[in-house]
């Protein structure tokens, strides 16, 4: 009797994408853009595509002719990397809202302000275009919150308040990526990482004068009860 033969594995199609496959998709399309493989219009729309994506299948033709995709599995379906500066605050990684939220601007401006609650991730997109983030009335739901950002000739604004800690790391190619480190007073108060990417472009992050988290003791004295 012959062995019954093994069944399929499920179609990659079936397969969701999640917001870290998203982000390291744009990662390797970044590096791309960076080595001269892609130009700037090509990175464009791939970039585009990334976000819009849903599935693994929609994902994996956007890096099927870069280096990473080459001689085996693609490089996004590998384990995601922590964040920049996220090791001491992994506490934060397994708690609290999950969804990335995306600001694209090309040729356009995309403003986020207000008083709105800030997620973990937020990718940051502008192609001869503007991206305003001002955080000095979000409400922060956890500890960490990561700004992913590319500039290709356009701008990416960050502003927040002078009470909490802001870091970055990013690379300017013929443009600008500036961010003000800030260290807050309290150990426990948020934290902003801004990590980008600049070609012709702008990226600068910096606290607000004047503008604080108004309750933040009272909403770290209440972490620190329960």
């Amino acid at each position: 009797m012959q062995p019954r033969p093994a069944e399929p594995a499920p179609a990659a199609v079936a397969l969701r994408a999640s917001d870290a496959d998203r982000d390291r998709v744009a990662d390797i399309l970044r590096e791309a853009l960076a080595e001269g493989r892609l130009d700037a219009e090509e990175h464009a729309e791939r970039v585009d595509g990334v976000y819009r994506a849903k599935t693994m299948s929609e994902l994996e033709p956007l890096v099927r002719d870069l280096p990473a995709a080459a001689g085996g599995a693609p490089r996004f379906a590998a384990p995601a990397p922590a964040p920049s500066y996220a090791s001491a605050h992994a506490e934060d990684e397994a708690a609290g809202p999950v969804a990335a939220e995306n600001l694209v601007a090309v040729f356009s401006s995309s403003t986020r302000k207000g008083r709105w609650r800030i997620g973990r991730r937020t990718n940051a997109f502008a192609l001869f275009g503007s991206v305003e983030i001002d955080l000095t009335e979000a409400y922060f739901e956890q500890r960490l919150s990561v700004i992913n950002a590319t500039s290709i000739f356009g701008n990416v604004e960050v502003r927040v308040p002078e009470n909490l800690t802001l870091r970055g790391s990013g690379t300017g190619v013929f443009g600008n990526f500036e961010v003000d480190t800030l260290e807050a007073e309290h150990p426990e108060a948020p934290v902003v990482v801004v990590n980008g990417y600049s070609v012709f472009g702008n990226i600068e992050a910096k606290p607000k004068r004047g503008k604080r988290i108004a309750d933040l003791h009272d909403r770290l004295r209440k972490r620190l009860d329960s």
